[in-house]
Order: C-alpha cells, then sequence, then structure tokens
C-alpha cells in the first residue's frame, strides 16, 4: 500500500496553505451536508470527512455523495475516463494469536471513492438524489446541543474560552455576534474543549504531541467543531486563524497526526450528540 498517511497529510497541508481549511464552509448551503456513501447512506467521519470535504470544495460537486469503483458498477455506473478518485480509510481489527498471547491490531485499509457527479449511467436517485428537508432549522439544533451537554456557560466579557482547572466556558452575548451562526460556531468550539475535562473524555495529549499539544488541541477543537456544525447546518468557521502556522508545523512534522486528532475530534463531536440524544429520549419518556 502507498503512504497513505503522507498522502491525505498533504491534501490537507495544501489545503491549509491555500487559506482554505477544509472544515471551514457555509455548511448551510446543503440539506445534508455531511459526507456520505450513497449506497449504505453511512457518513464518513474523522479524516474522511475532512478528505472529501476538500475534494466537495475544490471541484464544486453539488452532492456529497460518494461511491466506489465497484459499488458505482454494481449499480450501472461508470466512472467516466480520466476521472481521479479520492482516497478513504478506516480500521479493521485483526485478532492475532502469537505463542499463546492473543492480541487484537489495528489495520488501516483504504479505499478509493468518487463523487456521484464523477460517474455516468447511475440511477436518478442515486446520481441526484431528492433534497431533504432538514427537520429542524440549525438553530435549534445547536441550541439542543448545547442545552443537552449541561456545560456551565458564562455570557460575559470579549473573549470566549474554556477554563479546565474551574470547567467552565465563557462566551461573549449572543448580542455581540454580528450572525447567530458566528456565537453557535464559536460555543461548539469551547464546547468540544470542554469534553477533554478529566471527568468526560480525559484527553490526555502531551504523551502523543509533546510540546505541540496545545496546538493539538486547538485543532481537534476546530474539527470537532466543525463535525457539530454539519450536523446542526450552522456555518461552520474558523476560530483561530493564527494557529495556522502552527497546524502546519504538527503537520509536516508528523504525517500520522492528522488521524489522530481526526479521531479524537469525532470522539468528542460523538460524545456531545449522544448527550444529547440521551436527554431527548428522557424528556421523552418523562412526557
Amino acid at each position: 500500500m502507498h503512504d497513505i498517511y503522507t498522502e491525505i497529510t498533504q491534501r490537507i497541508v495544501n489545503a491549509l496553505e491555500a487559506g482554505t481549511p477544509p472544515w471551514v464552509r457555509p455548511w448551510s448551503i446543503e440539506a445534508d451536508p455531511t459526507p456520505k456513501n450513497a449506497e449504505t447512506h453511512r457518513p464518513y467521519r474523522g479524516v474522511n470527512f475532512l478528505t472529501l470535504a476538500i475534494e466537495a470544495q475544490a471541484h464544486g460537486y453539488q452532492c456529497n455523495h460518494w461511491l466506489t469503483y465497484r459499488q458505482a458498477a454494481a449499480l450501472g455506473g461508470q466512472v467516466r475516463k480520466g476521472e481521479h478518485g479520492t482516497p478513504v480509510v478506516f480500521w479493521k481489527l485483526r485478532e492475532i494469536d502469537a505463542d499463546d498471547n492473543p492480541r487484537v491490531i489495528p489495520l488501516l485499509r483504504c479505499y478509493t471513492v468518487f463523487n456521484t457527479a464523477q460517474i455516468d449511467g447511475l440511477p436518478p436517485a442515486v446520481a441526484q438524489p431528492p433534497p431533504t428537508v432538514p427537520a429542524w432549522s440549525g438553530d435549534e439544533a445547536a441550541e439542543l446541543l448545547i442545552e443537552a451537554s449541561g456545560a456551565d456557560i458564562r455570557h460575559a466579557g470579549f473573549k470566549a474560552f474554556y477554563t479546565p482547572g474551574s470547567d467552565y466556558i465563557q462566551i461573549p452575548p449572543r448580542t455581540t455576534f454580528a450572525a447567530s451562526s458566528g456565537y453557535y460556531a464559536t460555543t461548539l468550539h469551547e464546547l468540544v474543549h470542554w469534553t477533554g475535562h478529566p471527568s468526560r473524555l480525559d484527553r490526555q495529549l502531551r504523551g502523543r504531541f509533546g510540546d505541540e499539544a496545545y496546538a493539538a488541541e486547538e485543532l481537534i477543537a476546530e474539527l470537532g467543531s466543525a463535525f457539530l456544525c454539519a450536523h446542526c447546518r450552522v456555518d461552520g468557521q474558523l476560530q483561530h486563524a493564527s494557529y495556522i502556522s502552527n497546524w502546519l508545523r504538527v503537520l509536516r512534522s508528523d504525517k500520522r497526526a492528522i488521524f489522530v486528532a481526526g479521531t479524537k475530534a469525532q470522539n468528542a463531536a460523538d460524545f456531545m450528540l449522544a448527550r444529547c440524544s440521551e436527554t431527548s429520549g428522557a424528556e421523552a419518556l418523562a412526557a
């Protein structure tokens, strides 16, 4: 297998160098902006979310649905000559029994996928599925996430931050934001930081990133916020443009860093969404 770590890292480095972070985009332009497999409808997660976002933005694809060459052929489609696919990865657990000491190791697998806009002959429902109507507005979804977190959020001052020692978030008053999307993107960013507290996900980065732990944590918060913004259909925003040079330094020196950051960001987003689901379920039972 070619060095997929280097290839995907370089794609993200190129996007950052061009000033277009792949997680920053107006999510609300699509009814469902999360990249999905067009056959299974399963969403792509973690680092795959980022690589497919890069391709969708670069080529202006209107539909964020993807297929492998084999899936396209099974549906009666044909990838057009000259089209280039995009790599996606996943981990497969493999059990190894060595010297009566069984253990499970993760193996990285790589597939190439094509956007449905790169494929001819697909059934209309697959090639251009009908737009779905969001079940709620972006503001409502974001409000549910924030409320369900149970985080101590204090509206004051002119700076947004999370304080691990006191375990609270400060956000400037809503009226200081030019648009509601800015308020929600900022709050979700700080909530991703909040998930790293020892009482929650206990995100320890110094052992993995050393002196770059702070930059790595900010990258995780940016990515996690982007995943949540996409879920809520809130316009994504770059919270800390000044950190781009730090992120580039981390990515250039460590080809696996974006994979680790993407996984931890996805874990943070999943943690938030699970709390929201639990709260909604409890309210439904109470009703």
